[in-house]
């Protein structure tokens, strides 16, 4: 069985954050870990107070999971603060996780803002260049290229920029994109060549979406961590979430979740 380990932020109606995380990881049969950044109170509808773990605090729970089981990749997710940031890519470099997903949590789904704005700089410096893949929406894609986006035309911009500022590679998520719902990656070719592919996406009218990004980027490390390829493991983990949008569960008054469990709920034939 694979080891998983998220370092992330605390969801409390168990959507999104490392909630979502660990389900993501369960469903693919991985065994979950977590490492908590922060405490955030948060349901369907918003968030609405968050409690920053100190960061040594951070760095010995890294420390008590690196020391004692083998960690076969790593997704990080909210990171609100510079002294965060920092303490995680340390022993990031420390550690050296063969396979590391960075989701660049800038902004909630509900519109609250997750990353304070002198911690950008630290995030786009320090751990954007260690991760295997960087998985931000158009909005987050803006902050990190400095460019607009509105298109397609301006993803690829976008995501070459990115690429050009320090990551490996970049899987630009279109959901914010007016008529589809496209992703693009780009990634390294062979010798020194970037190259690009489009994933095409289908809307869909269902509107729990909570922990949409965080469940996708999870599924993206569990399935670099079993050794398929960067447009394999997108291929695979776009399937998982899209399903999982299709059969979101209307839980709370706002947006709820997308559903982590579909298949193990149909095999046991659960409602």
């Amino acid at each position: 069985m694979l080891h998983l380990l998220t370092i992330a932020g605390s969801d409390s109606s168990g959507g999104a954050g490392i909630q979502a995380d660990l389900k993501t990881f369960a469903a693919h049969g991985c065994y979950g870990m977590s490492v908590i950044t922060a405490v955030t109170a948060q349901n369907t509808t918003g968030v609405t107070a968050i409690q920053n773990i100190d960061p040594d605090v951070v760095e010995a729970q890294i420390d008590a999971v690196f020391s004692d089981i083998r960690v076969d990749g790593v997704k990080i997710g909210m990171v609100s603060t510079a002294p965060v940031i920092r303490a995680i890519a340390k022993k990031m470099r420390q550690y050296k996780p063969k396979v590391l997903v960075v989701d660049p949590v800038m902004v909630a789904t509900s519109g609250s803002h997750l990353l304070e704005p002198d911690a950008e700089k630290d995030l786009v410096e320090q751990l954007v260049p260690l991760a295997t893949l960087i998985t931000p929406n158009m909005q987050e894609g803006e902050v990190l290229s400095g460019l607009t986006i509105h298109d397609q035309k301006e993803m690829e911009q976008a995501a070459a920029v990115i690429c050009q500022r320090g990551a490996q590679a970049v899987l630009l998520k279109g959901g914010h994109l007016t008529k589809t719902a496209d992703d693009y990656l780009l990634y390294p070719g062979e010798g020194s060549w970037l190259q690009g592919k489009w994933f095409t996406g289908e809307r869909s009218n269902n509107p729990n979406t909570h922990g949409t990004g965080c469940s996708l980027s999870s599924a993206l490390a569990c399935e670099l961590a079993k050794g398929l390829s960067l447009p394999e493991a997108v291929e695979k983990a776009k399937a998982y979430v899209a399903l999982g949008i299709q059969n979101g569960l209307a839980v709370g008054h706002g947006h709820g979740p997308i559903h982590h469990f579909v298949d193990l709920y149909r095999t046991a034939d659960w409602k």
